[in-house]
């Protein structure tokens, strides 16, 4: 028989578990653990591991031998403790079963509350405790939650029956319905299950017990769940371990409430208990937003010994996990018992300032702050933009909620998620407009550019997820009725269609008619303090990719260490310079070429001007010209014709060369420095162009680090080549100027060729500037432009984890960096390496980077804090789990190559 534990008991002050055993026993099940032993008041139970819910999901839903023996031994341990009988008909131990994956995943996997309870205990329930309404008020609960969650009813059958209901007894909430109506409710449930599922109600507790449990583990691999996992890229989890826990009830009557509190405010950090709560209510009702709940603040008055030993608790788990809590709780009959503790989900905002004023009250270290409380995509919550004060009147506003999540979002109203996710596909903004959203929801909520739900609170599950996903938000939004039948909604005086403009404030939880403009984040005293925190603990530097002066400007606002990357192609795109541009493609002779390409000169001189003084006194890697010559070439009639008239060209001749300079597969073609070998003059004029700007700059005292890099290099010839070129003109220009500039040229590894022969490239070259979403496409073999057509086929097939393009591929594409680095510095140590793709601002791949020893990553000016954010944790990582880098100064370490 197998001796291997796979269930740990918890309650009565002793716990098998801790919260070091997340992996093991999910956050939930591990943190009430840890409750247990520190002496919180927690209702005891037990946790069947994530290794089991594994089991199942691979082996045709069944159980590993022990695991019951297990289970029975653990409904033992809380019989004992609780002095009660599962199953028992007069004194019925009931419990909860609930989910708890080791990273928290609010509303993704399912729930089951009053478990135990049949038409017998029932009975026995209310007897025991003289409130006949509580006890059948439970079992209806039970049976919707059974039978949606264990059977897949839909939620909506139950409920639309409890409205009829309500209808006709003509009340307006669940608690107006009296013993004989919830009697009646119970049977009309039992009515709508055997219907849905061809059974009789389940009688037997531990048939019950086993079919939740089974329920839970199966939601693990739902399609909500692995939609959620996905866009949060959650992955390297066993599954999702299982909670049964003795009840407590919060619906016993008016001395008895439940709620959720954070132990700070979410959603912009304040030091306050912030939460909400129900009287005479379960915790489902706050969570699911069924019921609009009260403020936390209330509690103190109806329940002032409840709500006084809330505040100490809370004090407690805050002091004890060193980190903001959300906190589940319930009041029976006046003992507060806590439910669930963990690291709470907030705002950008919140997580800054809350890591600024833990610090400052001595709680934690400024390196746990950086290392544990804002992540990468807190920061990047901070770089939403927000409605322009000026443009907002009172008038505009068409409905007012809660500021669930903040920032600005304006889109088209939908009301469906598949709909979001088609608009979305479209390139449409949207708002997803619902009456409460669900986990089902989760696709459009992601698609979505903002969400507005009509029913629910701070805590519910649409400003909770949203929070997380830095979505603007605006929940509970009453004033507002919602049609899914007319695909509409109204305040009453203003309807709202389908495919309407609106636009919503999650900061100020506002709802306006129209488009309205947004204007630029501004930061906060505790962004700057925490970003010098963050400078202060990461040695890799972080550059911007940038081809404007505001670009450039705005880059180093945000922290940018220099530029990685100026793409001078869209230099060209002026209305004089584009003319200029397509005169040197159709030239026919070098002479011709040099004359259009003199025009384009002063263009190119003083866009460097520009960019070099915005980042002067800092590095400015500039790429060559890279795309193939057709791209500057018009593709329509009219414009060909345009085009012809104002170059005085034949249109015949004009159309010749077009069709010749046509390529079949011109990512593979004639392009970057294929471009300048076969015509120098274009390198000549753009190493003219930027030695000119730099010795400019230096005449008026600004120093200026110009760093010229050669494009779509496979060969160390190629690159030897276009290198003599450029110093060719240098020695021109510094003769004629009569001042010199320090430059350097590199190369941009964007072949895999260049990759492997790096060693010999790093001879001549003085940088590399890993291009690595080129190097993806070649890698892979995939198009870029066209690889949509099939990757999100591909990652939902599991044949992919992640988009390529956007994550490093660390095993195949990261291979490629790990070897060209390792070569370029066998041959020259302090060569500069660096990555100027789209994963220079992806904090996995930084992190990649950062072990590779790189010397900086370069991504767009508005993910610069968060690549400056992802640099400092992934050396504080290093540091805890002592991983070697690549020696970025000195000699290069031995490393497994490919």
């Amino acid at each position: 028989m197998d001796s291997k534990k796979y269930v740990y008991t918890f309650g009565g002050g002793n716990a098998e578990g801790d919260k070091s055993m997340k992996q093991l026993l999910g956050g939930k099940g591990a943190n009430l653990a840890e409750m247990s032993s520190i002496g919180l008041p927690i209702p005891p139970g037990f946790t069947l591991s994530a290794e089991v819910c594994k089991y199942y999901n691979e082996n045709s839903e069944e159980w590993q031998e022990g695991v019951e023996e297990q289970l029975q031994q653990s409904v033992h341990f809380l019989e004992a403790l609780m002095g009660l009988k599962f199953g028992d008909a007069s004194d019925p131990l009931l419990v909860s079963v609930r989910s708890g994956a080791a990273i928290s995943m609010p509303g993704m996997m399912d729930t089951v509350l009053n478990l135990g309870l049949n038409d017998r205990s029932v009975q026995g329930l209310a007897k025991k405790t003289g409130n006949e309404r509580f006890a059948y008020d439970c079992y209806r609960r039970f049976i919707d939650m059974f039978g949606n969650v264990v059977m897949g009813i839909d939620h909506d059958t139950f409920e639309e029956v409890l409205q009829n209901l309500k209808d006709e007894k003509g009340v307006n909430l669940d608690t107006e319905l009296g013993i004989t109506e919830l009697k009646d409710l119970v049977d009309r449930y039992k009515a709508v299950y055997r219907k849905n599922t061809g059974y009789m109600f389940p009688q037997d507790p531990n048939e019950q017990l086993h079919y939740a449990i089974n329920a839970v583990f199966g939601s693990w691999s739902s399609k909500r769940a692995k939609t959620y996992r996905k866009i949060n890229r959650i992955t390297g989890l066993l599954g999702t371990a299982v909670n049964v826990q003795a009840m407590v009830y919060g619906n016993m009557g008016d001395d008895c409430a439940t709620g959720v509190c954070f132990t700070r405010n979410p959603a912009d950090g304040t030091n306050e208990l912030y939460g909400e709560f129900l009287v005479n209510a379960q915790g489902e009702d706050v969570v699911a937003g069924i019921r609009t709940p009260r403020n936390i603040s209330e509690l103190k008055k109806d329940m002032p010994v409840s709500y006084k030993e809330l505040l100490e608790v809370t004090e407690k788990l805050e002091q004890h996990y060193k980190d903001m809590q959300d906190i589940e709780f319930t009041v029976q009959q006046g003992k507060l018992y806590i439910l669930q503790t963990r690291n709470g989900k907030r705002t950008g905002d919140a997580a800054v300032k809350i890591a600024v004023d833990m610090v400052d009250e001595g709680l934690i270290s400024k390196k746990e702050a950086v290392k544990k409380l804002v992540e990468p995509g807190h920061l990047d919550q901070l770089l939403h933009p927000q409605l322009s004060e000026n443009e907002v009147s009172e008038d505009d506003i068409i409905g007012k909620g809660l500021p669930a999540s903040p920032g600005a979002a304006v889109g088209k109203v939908v009301f469906n998620s598949d709909q979001a996710e088609e608009e979305h596909e479209k390139g449409e903004p949207v708002i997803l407009v619902r009456i409460e959203t669900s986990p089902e929801d989760v696709g459009g909520m992601s698609a979505a550019n903002g969400i507005l739900t009509s029913r629910g609170g701070m805590t519910s599950h649409a400003a909770v997820v949203a929070r997380g996903w830095g979505k603007p938000c605006v929940a509970g939004c009453d004033e507002i009725i919602i049609n899914y039948e007319s695909q509409s909604f109204t305040n009453g005086e203003v309807t709202v269609h389908a495919g309407d403009w609106i636009s919503i404030d999650g900061a100020k939880g506002i709802v306006m008619k129209g488009k309205k403009p947004v204007q630029e984040p501004t930061f906060s005293d505790n962004f700057y303090t925490f970003m010098e925190w963050v400078d202060e603990l990461r040695d890799m530097d972080v550059r911007t990719n940038a081809d404007t002066p505001e670009d450039a400007r705005r880059a180093r606002s945000f922290g940018a260490q220099g530029i990685g990357l100026t793409r001078t192609e869209h230099m060209f795109f002026g209305e004089k310079r584009i003319k200029a541009m397509r005169q040197m493609i159709i030239s026919e002779t070098e002479a011709e070429r040099r004359e259009a390409l003199q025009t384009l000169l002063p263009y190119q001189k003083n866009d460097f001007i520009e960019i070099f003084g915005a980042m002067e006194g800092l590095p400015v890697t500039v790429r060559l010209l890279d795309p193939p010559l057709h791209e500057f070439l018009p593709d329509e009639e009219e414009e060909i014709q345009a085009l012809s008239d104002e170059l005085n060209i034949p249109l015949r001749d004009l159309k010749r060369k077009i069709r010749f300079l046509k390529e079949f597969n011109p990512m593979l073609g004639h392009r970057g420095c294929r471009l300048g070998i076969t015509y120098p003059e274009i390198t000549e004029m753009q190493a003219r162009a930027i030695l000119e700007a730099a010795v400019h700059l230096k005449k008026e005292g600004k120093k200026v680090l110009p760093e010229i890099m050669i494009p779509l290099v496979g060969t160390s010839e190629e690159f030897i080549h276009q290198h003599e070129v450029i110093d060719h003109v240098a020695a021109e220009v510094f003769e004629e100027k009569g001042e010199s500039v320090e430059y350097k040229v590199g190369t941009m590894i964007e072949i895999p060729r260049a990759a492997l022969v790096a060693d010999k490239i790093a001879e001549e070259a003085e940088f590399f500037s890993f291009g690595t979403n080129d190097l993806t496409q070649m890698t892979y073999g995939y198009s870029r432009d066209d690889a949509g057509k099939f990757l999100e086929v591909y990652m939902r097939e599991g044949i992919l984890q992640d988009d390529p393009f956007q994550i490093l591929d660390e095993e195949g594409v990261g291979q490629l960096v790990k070897t060209a680095t390792y070569k370029g510095r066998k041959v020259k140590p302090d060569l500069k390496v660096g990555i100027c793709g789209e994963h220079g601002g992806d904090p996995s791949s930084v992190r990649f980077c950062y072990n590779l020893g790189l010397n900086y990553v370069s991504c767009s000016p508005y993910r610069v804090p968060v690549a400056r954010l992802a640099a400092a944790q992934a050396m504080l990582m290093a540091e805890d789990t002592d991983t070697d880098r690549l020696n970025k100064n000195g000699q290069a370490k031995e490393l497994e190559l490919v």
